[in-house]
């Protein structure tokens, strides 16, 4: 059989084909980047909102949650970032009285609120009832969780001294007594990774007048 040098394939030349398929592929997207556009920037909203009792003014990327806005803008870091998808509780805060997981509401949603971070309940020379109960009865380990269980806490009695009804009320038409399965109920969204449940009870129970 003949030779047939026009069919021969070299180390050399499988390389240089490939180098120019590469070039070529590469080229209309270089091509695409230099003629791209400048990214804008985020659109940006004011806000303004009272946190513990101050009012505030900030001007806000529209996607900043409110534990963001919190901790990275008013270096409020007492509401900590747990899973920051609203599971574990830990970046509970108080907005109008109420409990909410700060990571999962955007800032901006809370024009002309008020907020009560857990910097706002009290300070280390006058205790809420609540910390003072913590402290008394242990209720934390490495304390990370301990200011949204605290928060939450505030609340939970609050619920129930507002007869507010939960999964576990027997006679939704009677008021809710703060019993340990009620507030252990109210309490479930508060993920303690320590778990100092039984002494958060203790704590609640201690603040509520009620028995563990």
């Amino acid at each position: 059989m003949a030779d047939r040098p026009e069919l021969e394939i070299t180390r050399r030349g499988v390389l240089a084909s490939g180098a120019m398929g590469a070039a070529i592929a590469v080229a209309p997207g270089a091509a695409v980047a230099q003629n791209a556009p400048e990214p804008q920037a985020p659109p940006t909203m004011p806000v303004r909102f009272k946190i513990n009792g101050r009012p505030q003014q900030l001007t806000l990327d529209t996607r900043t949650t409110l534990l963001d806005a919190l901790r990275e803008h008013l270096h409020l870091t007492g509401t900590k970032k747990g899973c920051d998808h609203g599971q574990c509780g830990a970046c509970t805060v108080l907005v109008d009285g109420k409990r909410i997981n700060s990571c999962l509401t955007l800032a901006v949603m809370h024009e002309g609120d008020e907020i009560v971070t857990i910097e706002g309940l009290g300070t280390p020379d006058k205790l809420h009832p609540m910390q003072a109960a913590f402290v008394k009865h242990d209720g934390y380990q490495c304390g990370y969780c301990t200011p949204g269980q605290i928060c939450s806490a505030v609340a939970v009695l609050d619920e129930i001294r507002r007869g507010v009804p939960s999964h576990v009320q027997v006679d939704l038409t009677k008021r809710p007594a703060a019993s340990n399965m009620e507030m252990r109920e109210r309490m479930s969204g508060n993920i303690c990774r320590c778990g100092a449940y039984s002494n958060i009870a203790e704590a609640m129970a201690d603040v509520a007048g009620a028995k563990a």
